[in-house]
């Protein structure tokens, strides 16, 4: 949580499910599985679209999946109080709602990792990660992002 005051990082209000089911994430053992997380802004509203020649560009998926990611870590927040408890962040899964001509979906799943990585720094932040692309997502949002982090014993 030092990392976010040293570089002026406010964590959103963690999300709350959007269908039917009653958690964001689930725990079994050690490890952590977070939800889909959509990149809900403060104001509650969703960044939509999709990427593409006709649709929305790079630097704006960026800042979606940016969103995705803190809204991930508020949810760990949310959920272990203290992000110290944070291990390892293991895997990130993202997936972009685009066009079939779009090639760059792991460009905007960099603002995810990027995220994570100021957040969580060396060797916490690092993680495997996959970025798909689809040609429709849910709310017509415009990237989902779930995760598997390792916590620490209590």
């Amino acid at each position: 949580e030092k990392n976010m005051e040293a570089k002026d990082i406010v964590l959103p209000p963690a999300p709350k499910p959007a269908a039917n089911y009653n958690i964001t994430c689930q725990a079994n053992g050690n490890m952590l599985y977070i939800s889909g997380h959509l990149p809900l802004l403060d104001d509650g509203t969703l960044m939509t679209g999709a990427a593409g020649k006709d649709g929305v560009d790079i630097e704006h998926g960026y800042k979606a999946a940016r969103q995705c990611g803190l809204n991930i870590v508020a949810t760990l927040k949310n959920h272990l109080g203290d992000l110290d408890r944070v291990e390892q962040v293991v895997k990130v899964f993202g997936i972009v709602n685009s066009s079939t001509d779009f090639k760059f979906h792991h460009k905007i799943m960099d603002g995810c990792s990027d995220v994570i990585m100021e957040i969580f720094d060396k060797p916490v932040g690092y993680h495997a990660r996959s970025a798909i692309g689809t040609n429709t997502l849910p709310l017509d949002t415009l990237v989902e992002v779930e995760a598997i982090v390792q916590i620490k014993p209590e």
